[in-house]
Order: structure tokens, then C-alpha cells, then sequence
């Protein structure tokens, strides 16, 4: 190293003129698109995999449809009952960790999906997991069924909302 804080002798290399916007000129190196770090309004952008949604009429919409389908899977996940009364209970935790687990995953692929900060897929998102808590968690579509021995003498009290 020298004196001038260069190594290998790289001072003495020409320097490739400057670009009209006075960036250096990228030699030698890919050129990815810019990742956004704020919301924005509009098709192009890359979410979940390289390339996609790609240019091609349509795609966006597959992506919002994807996301929405999603985040509405999630909502399901999160409300069925997947365990049976009388099964065994290893037999019970190994299928209630495989949901929790797809879950999961399916989660993070609806927040990587939002992170690509496209409002319409923050906006599909939101609307999956909206219409799936709507369908699978409220009382809306939920049969009243009456309560059963087990319910009446649970140690928790049910919620009242005033």
C-alpha cells in the first residue's frame, strides 16, 4: 500500500469519465432495479420472484389475485379446527404444527410480498385477510351451535362486549 491509500498500484488506472447525471458508470456489474422504500402506485416492480410480475398485461392482476388468495388462506389457517376430540394426542400436536408451520410460511410470504411496497399489493393483502376473518373468524357466518359440558365448565369466562 502507498502512501495514497491505494492498493495494488490501482492509482494508476484511467478512471472511466463520468455519466450525464454525474454518477460513476457502472462497469462490470449487473444492473438490478431499484427497490423502493416508500409506497408507489404503480405496475412495474418485482414482488416474490425475480421478474415477476414482469411487463405482460395481466400479470399485476395474477399478483394481486395471488396475495389476496394468500393472505384469505391465512385467515382460514388461523381460525379452523383441525383437531378432533377422541384422537390421539401426538397424532393432534403433528397436524396442528404442520398448520401453525404452513401458516407461518404462508405469512411470510404475504409480508415479503407487501414489502415490495406496491400499494396495490398492500392493498390485496389487507382485503384477504379482511374477507377471510370476515368468513372464517367473525360470528357472520359462523353456526351457533349450543355450548356442550366442556364449554360450561371451562375456568374462562366468555367475553362480553358492551
Amino acid at each position: 500500500m502507498d502512501g495514497g491509500g491505494h492498493m495494488n498500484g490501482m492509482s494508476d488506472m484511467p478512471k472511466p469519465p463520468p455519466t450525464a447525471t454525474g454518477a460513476p458508470p457502472m462497469t462490470g456489474m449487473h444492473h438490478h432495479p431499484m427497490m423502493h422504500m416508500s409506497f408507489f402506485w404503480g405496475t412495474n416492480g418485482e414482488i416474490l420472484f425475480p421478474g415477476w410480475p414482469g411487463s405482460k398485461s395481466g400479470m399485476y392482476a395474477l399478483v394481486l389475485i395471488f396475495v389476496f388468495i394468500l393472505a384469505f388462506i391465512i385467515e382460514f389457517l388461523s381460525h379452523a379446527r383441525v383437531a378432533r376430540r377422541g384422537s390421539g394426542t401426538v397424532a393432534v400436536g403433528l397436524v396442528q404444527t404442520l398448520v401453525h408451520t404452513l401458516r407461518a410460511g404462508l405469512a411470510y410470504m404475504v409480508m415479503l410480498a407487501v414489502m415490495s411496497f406496491n400499494g396495490g399489493v398492500f392493498l390485496a393483502a389487507v382485503a384477504g385477510h379482511a374477507l377471510g376473518f370476515l368468513v372464517f373468524g367473525s360470528l357472520v357466518f359462523r353456526k351457533q351451535l349450543p355450548p356442550t359440558a366442556e364449554d360450561k365448565n371451562s375456568d374462562l369466562s366468555p367475553m362480553i362486549c358492551a
